[in-house]
């Protein structure tokens, strides 16, 4: 099983932006624990990250039948981005949508989702753990067809 791990803007400064919402926990922890995840649960992990649209519309297109489930954190672009939304539609992988807070106690605009309409599960609020638990309902699902 592959799964690909996405992650959109400003998430390469987590540890340093918002700790208070964030946690101290840098970019690379978060990869190295997605990936030891994969592996207790044999899985195949790649972590992807970009400050920039269109290069998180290329990942989701690269994924294209090489990954069998995605793990998105589009960041910002969640509540922008049609582009990544039908990025994921096009390729038809299982995606789940991971937020590291719980963007429903946040600002307004935050609530708003483009890229959920394409996605199989949200998971918000439960911190880095809302990856692993990505990860976990990927392999449930994949494994059942």
């Amino acid at each position: 099983m592959n799964i690909a791990v996405i992650n959109g803007p400003n998430l390469n400064m987590l540890g340093i932006r918002e700790p208070e919402i964030y946690g101290n926990s840098g970019y690379d922890a978060l990869c190295e624990l997605v990936k030891a995840h994969g592996a207790a649960i044999g899985a195949a992990v790649t972590c992807y990250q970009s400050n920039h649209e269109g290069d998180l519309v290329d990942e989701i297109q690269r994924c294209y039948g090489k990954a069998d489930g995605i793990v998105i954190n589009p960041a910002a672009y969640t509540h922008t981005s049609v582009a990544i939304l039908d990025a994921v539609k096009a390729v038809g992988i299982p995606t789940v949508e991971v937020h590291i807070s719980d963007v429903s106690k946040r600002e307004d605009f935050r609530h708003v989702s483009f890229v959920r309409a394409a996605c199989v599960k949200t998971i918000c609020g439960h911190g880095l753990a809302g990856y692993t638990e990505a990860m976990d309902y990927l392999k449930t699902l994949i494994e059942a067809k």
